[in-house]
């Protein structure tokens, strides 16, 4: 499949200042949520979840977050509060991988967060392929509770990250990548 290995070989993460409409259609972002889900589960348990901000939901959402910091620091300047409100309105689509890893009998919470994470690679390769440019972040919405609550998760939920999607405006250069002899050692 020299499409795959040619996609897998070249794949570059987009600067969200170059993402802009349009952002991936309904069906698009079905096929690319598909994809993301179709990840190592060990146990079966779906230890992650996607929750989709499009539309006028990634205003609202920046308008909770500016809520967050206004209510944890009244003196928030104002830049800093119309900063978070336009958070989400930096791309097309913005997608929180949010995992719900929890202790279980038999399946370590790790390979669980890990499952969530091989979600977010997923979904990078699939909106490349669909010919959208997408990035991975987290940013300190994923580690504050009240953000994470404000965005309507739930006490033991995490973020693993925020797919950013849209159309590129540009086609970034490859960055350097490391030396397989760095970073290989056989036993």
């Amino acid at each position: 499949m020299p499409d795959a290995l040619d996609l897998l070989a070249t794949r570059r993460s987009s600067r969200i200042i170059d993402l802009v409409e349009p952002g991936p259609s309904g069906a698009d972002l079905d096929t690319i949520l598909t994809i993301a889900a179709r990840v190592p589960d060990h146990g079966k348990l779906t230890p992650w979840r996607f929750l989709v901000l499009e539309a006028d939901g990634r205003a609202r959402a920046g308008a909770a977050l500016a809520q967050v910091l206004k209510a944890a620091d009244p003196a928030t300047p104002d830049k800093r509060l119309e900063d978070e409100a336009g958070r989400f309105l930096r791309a097309p689509v913005v997608v929180a991988v949010i995992s719900r890893a929890a202790p279980h009998v038999k399946i370590p919470e790790f390979e669980q967060l890990m499952s969530a994470a091989a979600c977010c690679q997923n979904m990078l390769l699939a909106a490349a392929a669909l010919g959208y440019g997408a990035t991975w972040i987290s940013e300190w919405p994923a580690y504050d509770a009240d953000a994470r609550a404000a965005l309507g998760l739930a006490a033991d939920e995490r973020i693993v990250g925020f797919i950013y999607m849209g159309t590129a405006t540009q086609k970034l250069e490859d960055r350097p990548r490391p030396d397989l002899s760095q970073v290989v050692t056989r036993f």
